[in-house]
């Protein structure tokens, strides 16, 4: 599904004030700078992420962006919005932050296609955007892009649950992938195909799961099930964690045993990393978010400050299939229950006392982890 890209132009007033009453909140500091800290120049930064129902936007990405700018630039304010999976509500949250002041605006698509009218828009007003996680598209060119690799996401999933279900040829599994208004979605699904296609497997049914959904995730598996059987299906590929704990789910109430059927997953979730650690879920990928967040915090602070890019920060360029676009690359990492303690663990991500509770308990002491 593609949403169809909407002028933006004349929905400051009554659209303003419902996206300042309802659709975000300023989470900044009155602007004063403090004792000891940054007294450089600032200004307003607008931090639009695409909903909740992923985990990791409100517990990872939003605080350590925030924090990371207040570090550096004690002027500077930030307008923090949410826009709950809806693209129309983050146009409105954009507008916005555009009519309160933004010089920067740092955005995290809900659709790809619809979000090129915000930076179109921003252009308008010589904001410069930059293209948080997932990369906008919709004829527009933003400013910058920060991500990771996607499609090697994509690609270390279905390796590792290749790698998982033995010899593979002849063997069936479910896909489970993404929502397709995400560009990011799309990325994987390719990269996991340039795996799955050349192993033998089969793939018996395929999904795109509309808003990354695990309620969704989970009514598709049910399908899968019903379709194919539950002594039919040897794997699945789910692609992020919140997919993969909705088909579990689904495994479960038809009395399938989640440990014998390998799963993939993203983002490295408690509740996935919890499960990964029981054997219920084959793995997850670590994207470190925070150098992402802070790296995306780095270059909003000197665009805000009229500065261009600090020296080193870009990596390449990326098409959006409009124009090819600075980007920072980082690299995700595919983690299985015995590389937790070394990876998500040991760069903080999650603590040891997070997973290791309940019923996790004696798995982690298994594992070594303590």
């Amino acid at each position: 599904m593609t949403i169809s890209t909407k002028a933006m132009v004349g929905l400051v007033g009554a659209t303003t004030a419902l996206a300042m009453a309802g659709c975000g909140s300023d989470s900044s500091s009155d602007g004063s700078a403090s004792s000891g800290s940054s007294t450089a120049k600032g200004g307003k930064i607008a931090l639009l992420l695409p909903e909740s129902k992923t985990t990791r936007y409100e517990s990872q990405d939003k605080p350590l962006f925030e924090a990371a700018v207040k570090a550096s630039c004690s002027d500077c304010q930030i307008l923090y919005s949410n826009a709950d999976q809806d693209a129309s509500k983050q146009q409105q949250q954009a507008e916005a932050a555009i009519t309160n002041g933004a010089k920067v605006i740092v955005l995290d698509p809900v659709d790809a296609a619809s979000a090129g009218s915000i930076v179109k828009r921003a252009a308008q007003s010589k904001i410069p955007v930059i293209s948080y996680d997932r990369l906008v598209a919709g004829g527009s060119k933003p400013d910058y892009y920060i991500s990771f690799d996607n499609e090697t996401v994509g690609k270390l999933q279905a390796t590792s649950l290749v790698s998982q279900l033995g010899d593979a040829k002849g063997k069936q599994i479910v896909m489970i992938n993404g929502a397709p208004t995400d560009g990011n979605a799309a990325l994987f699904k390719k990269g996991a195909h340039s795996v799955l296609d050349s192993s033998g497997v089969k793939i018996g049914k395929e999904y795109d799961t509309p808003d990354w959904s695990p309620d969704e995730a989970q009514n598709e598996m049910d399908q899968a099930i019903t379709a194919l059987g539950k002594n039919n299906i040897d794997g699945v590929y789910t692609a992020n964690d919140g997919t993969a704990g909705g088909a579990i789910a689904a495994m479960k109430s038809a009395g399938m045993d989640p440990t014998k059927i390998p799963s993939t997953g993203q983002d490295a979730e408690l509740a996935g990393v919890q499960r990964v650690v029981a054997g219920e879920q084959g793995m997850t990928v670590y994207k470190a978010i925070k150098p992402e967040a802070e790296d995306a915090a780095k270059l909003a602070v000197s665009l805000v400050q009229g500065k261009g890019a600090p020296a080193g920060l870009i990596t390449g360029t990326t098409n959006n299939g409009t124009a090819d676009i600075q980007s920072i690359i980082l690299t995700p990492v595919a983690v299985t229950k015995d590389k937790v303690k070394d990876t998500i663990i040991k760069d903080g991500f999650l603590k040891a006392s997070d997973i290791c509770t309940g019923t996790y308990a004696k798995a982690c002491t298994a594992l070594g982890i303590s």
